[in-house]
């Protein structure tokens, strides 16, 4: 029997990570995931990606690559998970949640993350230490901007 695919997004914005707290069913919610979900017939992974984060977020982002693994998942489903830059709109907790919190690389073990999504999220946080200590202001306007939180991530 093939493994049916649930999708997630370790979704980017100047920096920072977004996690996404669950609001059903009962035994996870309260618990932090990244943003996803089922994959529908036929779909591709990164088209599922893109429609499950407008329904459960109201954005449109950039599906940027893909982490490394796979986590299973009960009744025979699997998560695979991929980078996301925001592209547009300004994250809801549509469906399936009831807060969001944009982390930092640092913070990123400071909430109560599902234990599939662990993996990922230590992934997502490490390209973002990456991209963070890459960054060398090298003029005055590029230390303004990255005050402000500006990245390419």
């Amino acid at each position: 029997m093939t493994d049916r695919v649930v999708v997630a997004a370790a979704v980017y914005d100047r920096g920072r990570l977004l996690a996404a707290r669950r609001s059903a069913p009962a035994d996870i919610a309260g618990r932090w995931e990244l943003p996803g979900g089922k994959l529908e017939a036929g779909e591709s992974a990164e088209g599922g990606l893109l429609r499950e984060l407008r329904e459960e977020l109201g954005v449109e982002a950039e599906i940027l690559n893909r982490i490394p693994g796979e986590w299973p998942l009960n009744s025979g489903y699997v998560l695979r998970v991929w980078t996301a830059r925001l592209v547009s709109g300004e994250p809801q907790p549509l469906e399936d949640h009831d807060a969001l919190r944009w982390l930092s690389p640092d913070e990123a073990d400071t909430v109560d993350w599902l234990d599939q999504d662990r993996p990922a999220v230590a992934e997502a946080a490490r390209q973002l230490r990456r991209a963070r200590d890459a960054f060398r202001p090298e003029s005055g306007a590029d230390e303004q901007g990255a005050e402000r939180g500006e990245s390419s991530v």
